[in-house]
């Protein structure tokens, strides 16, 4: 009998959260699990960012080798035209294709950059697709028809229409919006598991995976709920309400969690792992207005900051920022909030040494650069693109990353302000997540010391029974497995795999009101106010 494995993702996780719910009853399972297995803190890649981190796990490489850095992509460095990534643009072979090509059957659901989904031996419904098209996020073909006959599907829910969370995408502003989209994404963490309840009763995989979103969105939003003691004393019904919600979140993921390990089996390897940590941010750093002041940035003549919000990190205008810069004095400039990434214009007979030596100037300017009204550094580390991002695609990255001291993002947009604050404390992304393992071969009961990101794929394949391509930068871990498991069945290496086989389904361009819906969901993701 070949060996099966399923991963459980839940976005976001962060051991903050998850042990205090543990110890308070409100995880009992996950509890059992964690102490019946092995966990430990998962360091993922810079930066800590859903689609370069999910990418990095599916791939075993880092960004600047899978080629994806963002949400967003240029397709050069002289373009000034702004799309979003997708499989296409997946320059590795994934976890996904390399078990479906050494014939063990495969389901993966609700993974970012899995669209338009590949063809590989088992089923994918892609994760980030607009509700219109979900057809085409499913493989195989019929795949779709099958689960919308299911009961109770619903296919707005699945895709997280916009109509049914609009109210919460403008910000919860009205109080009343927090109890309906928190309980939205507790339906929806149970549409997904209804699906892979299906696929796993009735058409089940060697590798089995799913991706539970929400705790990533509901720690953006509600994080002082989140983080809340159970004693905490709320002013407003509504806060209380919102407390309890996320609480039964949780609660209901932690039952989701316990039914799949109960499908699963004693015999199944579980992997429990996210894509970054989390923790609380207020503060929001305008680094275009810091650029412009600075002499790098120039705006169009004419072009005004936006006064309606001050905290707008700017999202919703990555397509179209690009074309309100004067590039003819603009030296080096930010293009999107998610990746805290700043480029260099480079001109073509600019020489080597003077990009040098601007972007160590930027670089001393933002170090010194301290918050005026807690007086702290406002950047905590500076990564050039060389140092974050080696590899073939290192041209494409960003050529300064920024952590920010506060952990939260950027604001592109021009403003009157560099520094502005968020009216009450969110959620923003930590270098570690979590990771809990579990199953025939895993030690019990014990703390890892920290692992990679990167460490997940080759430790997903040796326990598929399969060889671990040797290009891949992770390792399988020995801290997690019982003495005398590796010994018994060293791990095979393999040649690199290469790049992977474009077989996508056919999928037609987003028009203007799906692009829009897409850029909607980020700001359900908490990336924009």
């Amino acid at each position: 009998m070949q060996p099966r494995v399923v991963i459980i993702g839940l976005d976001g996780a962060t051991f903050q959260v998850l042990d205090p719910l543990m110890k308070q009853g409100v995880m009992p399972f996950l509890a059992r699990f964690a102490a019946e297995g092995t966990r430990a803190g998962l360091r993922t890649i810079v930066p800590a960012l859903t689609p370069p981190a999910w990418t990095s796990l599916m791939t075993g490489r880092s960004p600047g080798h899978h080629g994806v850095f963002d949400f967003f992509r240029m397709d050069s460095r002289d373009s000034r035209l702004i799309r979003f990534t997708t499989s296409s643009d997946v320059a590795c072979e994934t976890i996904w294709s390399a078990a479906s090509r050494q014939r063990r059957r495969v389901t993966t659901l609700n993974f970012p950059l899995m669209f338009p989904a590949p063809r590989i031996e088992g089923h994918v419904v892609a994760g980030w697709v607009p509700w219109k098209q979900l057809r085409l996020a499913c493989h195989p073909e019929g795949l779709f028809d099958r689960l919308r006959s299911l009961p109770g599907f619903d296919q707005r829910e699945l895709a997280m229409d916009i109509k049914l969370e609009e109210r919460a995408t403008e910000g919860c502003s009205n109080p009343d919006e927090y109890a309906p989209w928190i309980e939205l994404h507790i339906r929806r963490e149970q549409h997904w598991f209804e699906i892979l309840e299906h696929l796993m009763d009735t058409d089940p995989s060697h590798l089995t995976a799913v991706l539970f979103d929400g705790v990533d969105k509901l720690q953006h939003l509600c994080w002082r709920f989140i983080a809340a003691s159970p004693d905490t004393e709320w002013r407003e019904s509504w806060e209380r309400r919102a407390f309890e919600l996320c609480r039964e979140y949780f609660r209901r993921l932690d039952g989701i969690v316990e039914l799949i390990c109960a499908r699963a089996g004693r015999d199944a390897r579980i992997f429990i792992a996210s894509d970054h940590g989390f923790g609380p941010t207020r503060q929001v750093f305008h680094v275009n207005a810091w650029l412009e002041r600075q002499g790098y940035l120039a705006w169009a003549d004419g072009l005004e900051p936006d006064a309606r919000d001050p905290a707008l990190l700017g999202v919703g205008r990555v397509a179209r920022h690009t074309f309100q810069m004067d590039w003819t004095r603009t030296r080096a400039f930010a293009t999107t909030p998610t990746s805290n990434g700043i480029y260099i214009n480079e001109f073509p007979d600019r020489p080597q040494d003077e990009y040098f030596a601007m972007r160590e100037r930027i670089s001393d300017e933002l170090r010194r650069l301290r918050h005026p009204g807690t007086g702290q550094r406002v950047v905590r580390q500076i990564y050039t693109r060389e140092e974050a991002f080696a590899g073939p695609f290192s041209s494409m990255a960003p050529d300064l990353t920024l952590e920010l001291h506060d952990g939260g993002l950027v604001s592109i947009l021009p403003s009157d302000h560099v520094f502005s604050e968020r009216p009450t404390v969110a959620g923003a992304h930590r270098p570690v997540g979590v990771f809990l393992a579990k199953g025939p071969g895993i030690r019990a009961g014990v703390t890892s010391p920290e692992l990679s990101i990167l460490d997940v794929a080759p430790t997903v394949l040796y326990s598929l029974g399969l060889a671990v391509a040797e290009d891949l930068e992770g390792a399988v871990p020995e801290s997690i497995f019982e003495a005398g498991v590796l010994e018994s069945r060293p791990v095979e290496r393999a040649a690199a795999a290469g790049a992977p086989v474009r077989e996508p389904a056919p999928v037609a361009a987003l028009d203007a009101d799906q692009e829009a819906i897409v850029m909607r969901r980020l700001q359900e993701l908490g990336y924009v106010e």
